[in-house]
């Protein structure tokens, strides 16, 4: 009997650990320290690099202005602050923003993937059946 009540004592200690970093979750931290979601994190990276020299380049823009109008773009919230001037950056900026939907689109699946491996990893170790099983 000791021994079947300090086990499930463990887990529900291991639970609460689980519970107690939201900040984890907020910030994304579980989804960075998977390495299959590395590539889209790199991915983003290399799409801001590139918008920020591109904007910097075509435009003349400082590197901040330029970096943020690429942070901007990228997460397609467009304030209208700064505005492509040049044929060349408006159709960059055309390729750029349907760049950074699929960006979107592929980090949005893999916090899917990563948060629904906990899910069900949080669940076999509950001992609770599954929804779809119940």
């Amino acid at each position: 009997m000791k021994r079947g009540a300090t086990g499930s004592g463990a887990r529900k200690e291991k639970h609460a650990k689980r519970r107690a970093n939201p900040l984890r979750a907020l910030f994304l931290l579980d989804v960075i320290q998977d390495r299959d979601s590395r590539p889209v994190f790199l991915w983003a990276a290399s799409a801001l690099l590139i918008g920020t020299l591109a904007y910097h380049w075509l435009e003349g823009w400082s590197l901040l202005d330029s970096l943020y109008f690429s942070v901007i773009t990228l997460a397609t919230v467009g304030y209208g602050d700064f505005v492509p001037s040049t044929p060349i950056a408006r159709l960059f900026t055309i390729l750029y923003v349907i760049n950074g939907i699929s960006i979107l689109l592929a980090l949005l699946d893999r916090i899917r993937v990563v948060r629904s491996g906990h899910l069900e990893r949080a669940v076999v170790a509950s001992g609770e059946a599954p929804a779809s099983e119940a």
